[in-house]
Order: structure tokens, then sequence, then C-alpha cells
């Protein structure tokens, strides 16, 4: 974790008179940023995690006790232009869990229990206390999720990026039982689809956010919007929720067919990739409460509902398959651990078509 690249702290001309930190690459500055971040990553630590920070590998021992065919589940992604809302509001304790939420979600639809995290971070200038704050919020995040933050790279590019800015990657493994990988193929008409809220817009489609926000209505980020009760940049800010403490323990006992986690592309994109060819689906889009934050968006940007539902989550992060004998208990289930969902819609005979009614749909 907090591995850096270059091994000579050093770098001269052949007079002696220039340094690597002239040329921009403070090597102090990422061993600070390393001291900075060592408990807040050890926090995350599961029993199977071997040595410690420092290492060139992070080293995890799979549990081979607990599963006959194990298969390893991996992701990757990235936080995208979310990242200009951070540098604007020089805010940079929520985008950590941005990244690790974009990945642990994902292998998490193919029954994966996510086991460890990795995460890239490259910046122009090193601040340790950034650098800090960014990776406080990958821990916490990796914490909720049950995963350890096993390595990373803090990777500092000298004029490359411009003052103030970064970029983040993440990185996650997780493990299912091979019987037990959901791959939609046993969907059939007659199953429900149960979803689980977001928190607002997530992690996508903040090209479209920024235009309208910025270019069309001209708003500054610390600007209050009186509908949301904040400043525009802080509910943009607002990160993506974590699934795997909602889902994980469903896997166990009910069962789940199929699982989308409703990313960029929206519902129009996402929900078919579970489909088997058989298979599509009716969704009543007036079954779950809307954040205010895509109606505003919507009304701003004069943007038509179906652009609006093929590129937000419009209020619905992850979609459970279910058989409609099921759906009463695994809702029951949610709801007894404080979780929020809603019946959402049903699979019916067709193939892999999204059908979207009611409202603004005309229906």
């Amino acid at each position: 974790m907090g591995e850096r690249k270059a091994s000579n702290p050093d770098i001269l001309t052949a007079g002696g008179a220039l340094t690597y930190r002239a040329a921009g690459v403070d090597i102090d500055a990422g061993n600070r940023a390393v001291d900075l971040i060592k408990k807040k990553v050890q926090s995350t630590y599961r029993p199977e995690v071997l040595g410690d920070i420092g290492g060139f590998g992070g080293l995890f021992g799979l549990n081979t006790a607990k599963y006959r065919e194990p298969v390893l589940v991996s992701g990757t992604d990235g936080v995208g232009t979310k990242l200009c809302i951070a540098f604007m509001m020089d805010r940079h304790d929520t985008i950590g869990q941005d990244a690790v939420a974009m990945c642990v979600n994902d292998i998490l639809v193919q029954g994966a229990e996510p086991l460890f995290f990795l995460d890239y971070l490259a910046v122009g200038e090193l601040e340790p206390e950034k650098v800090a704050d960014i990776v406080s919020g990958v821990a916490n995040a990796c914490r909720e999720s049950g995963c350890a933050l096993i390595g990373g790279e803090t990777a500092e590019m000298a004029g490359f990026y411009q003052q103030g800015e970064y970029d983040i990657a993440g990185f996650a493994v997780g493990v299912v039982e091979k019987s037990k990988i959901i791959t939609g193929a046993r969907i059939t008409p007659g199953d429900v689809l149960i979803g689980l809220p977001s928190s607002g817009l997530h992690s996508n489609g903040f090209s479209l956010v920024r235009k309208i926000c910025f270019d069309v209505k001209k708003l500054a980020v610390d600007d209050a919007v009186p509908e949301l009760g904040r400043s525009i940049g802080e509910e943009l800010l607002v990160p993506t929720t974590l699934y795997p403490k909602a889902c994980l323990p469903l896997l166990a006992s009910f069962d789940i067919r199929g699982m989308v986690h409703i990313t960029g592309g929206g519902f129009y994109d996402n929900v078919p990739r579970m489909l088997p060819n058989h298979c599509a689906v009716e969704i009543d889009t007036t079954l779950w409460p809307k954040p205010v934050i895509f109606s505003l968006l919507q009304e701003w940007g004069q943007v038509a509902w179906t652009e609006m539902y093929r590129t937000f989550n419009m209020g619905i992060g992850m979609i459970l398959v279910v058989p409609e004998e099921q759906a009463d208990r695994v809702q029951a289930n949610l709801t007894e651990r404080g979780e929020a969902s809603y019946r959402i819609g049903r699979v019916i005979p067709g193939s892999r078509e999204v059908i979207l009614k009611g409202g603004v749909f005309g229906e």
C-alpha cells in the first residue's frame, strides 16, 4: 500500500545540481502520506491478510475450507468526471467510497463476497493530507463492505495533471462458490424485480450533469438549491451506495436468480445484461421514490425521460430478481435489517427488452 515508483530520491544532472524533488516529485511527501493512512488501512484487514503496508504486493490467504470450488471474481473501475466536483469543492473525503462502490457492487452481482481491494491514485503534486482524505474514504468503504484494503499505488506525476487534480481507480477481488455463481440463466417469466434505493446520482452521467448544472443553469458549486436543502456541490458529491451488507445475507437464504448494478447506461443498457434470451422485464417507474436531483436535472436540461433512464439510476442502484413466492420474504428480511426495498417490476416473455411504464411513459 502506498508503494512509490521511484527508487532513487535524487536524480542529478552531470553537474549534480538537479534533484528529483526539484523536478516535481517529493518522495518524502509520499512517505508522510503513507504514515497518515497506515492505521486506516490496517483497520480494514480481514484474518486472511498476510503481511503489512510496504510490500511490493498485497498477500491474501484464501480460506479454502469455506469453499469446495472457489471462483475468484474481479472488477475494476474509476470515478469518472465526478472528480471534477471534488476539485471544485476542494473536498476529497467521499470520492474514495465511489471508487470502492463501483467495484464491489459490480462483483457482488455475480454472487461474490468482496475479499480485498487495491487502489491507484495518481496526482500531479503529492499533498499528504489530501491523499489521507482520499484513502480514508477508500478505507471506510472497504471496512463497510467487508473487504480488506491490501495494496495500492500513489503515483506523483509532475507536469501531467493540472494543479490540484488527480485520478483514482479501484480493483476488487471477491469469491463465490462455483455452484452459486449468479448468471441470470435461471430467470423465468413471473419472477419479481426488487429494487434497492440509490443515494442519488452515484458516479455516472457526470458529463451530462456538469453540462446541465454549470453550463445551462450557470450554478456555482456552493449555490444553495432549496429543493435539495443543500448546495448543488454537496448534492453531487453524495457517495455511491455500498450494497454488499444489504445483499450478501440474502444470497445465503434466498434464490437470487439475477442481480443488476445500475450504472452508466441506466436501465436500458444494464438490465438486459442479466436476462436469458427468452425473457424481458416490465418496470413500473411509479413504484419507488425518486431523489429530487433527478427531476431538477430533467427540468433544467429539458432532458427526455427516456434519456434520463438510459443515463442515470433514477433512484434504484441495485436490482434483485427473485421467484414471486419469495419476494415478500426477501423484502421482509431487508426491512428487518434496516434496508429499504421496492417491488418495481416483473419478468415477462420477450427478447431481453426493458419496458418502462407509468407516469412519464404514458401508461
